[in-house]
């Protein structure tokens, strides 16, 4: 949908130009037997050098959470993943204190663990490298609000805890 006029043209009509907007991302962690795929950022302009989900990126006009998330993991890593096989993890309210608009986001963080396909590097210009971590053994540098999931994700069961299905962020 990407640069598609018809299907946003007149989608902001300014009907909301005085309410507060996030802007909506969806982020898709592929996972298996303990492990999450990781993709290692460069080029973006945004924690590049930090590990971030594997298949990420904004919502577009039009498009739902669920086909943004869909979509992504096509683009970025060229495997198939069925709607009815992303599982809902939390949802997370983020942004920079006084900072621009753009910084003000609601993330909706998915996981899977069927897909077809083998992932690997579609954008190259943005994704150094791309590898499995087992969730005990994450990298040192993840994008830290990302980490707060990843962590969330390791721990859940244990104690009985879950992921909580809303977080905030920078608040």
């Amino acid at each position: 949908m990407t640069g598609s006029a018809p299907a946003t043209a007149g989608w902001d009509d300014g009907s909301a130009d005085h309410r507060f907007r996030v802007v909506p991302a969806a982020y898709l962690y592929l996972r298996r037997e303990g492990q999450v795929l990781l993709q290692l950022r460069q080029g973006t302009g945004f924690m590049d050098g930090h590990w971030a989900a594997a298949a990420a990126g904004h919502v577009e006009a039009g498009e739902s959470v669920q086909e943004a998330a869909v979509r992504e993991a096509r683009e970025e890593l060229g495997v198939v993943v069925d709607a009815a096989d992303l599982v809902p993890v939390t949802t997370m309210h983020r942004g920079l204190p006084g900072g621009p608009a753009l910084e003000q986001r609601v993330d909706f963080f998915f996981t899977a663990t069927r897909w077809s396909g083998s992932p690997e590097i579609r954008e190259p210009g943005k994704v150094a490298d791309l590898r499995w971590f087992p969730f005990v053994t994450l990298p040192d540098l993840v994008v830290p609000h990302e980490l707060t999931v990843l962590r969330a994700l390791h721990d859940e069961g244990r104690h009985g805890t879950r992921v909580p299905p809303i977080l905030s962020d920078g608040f």
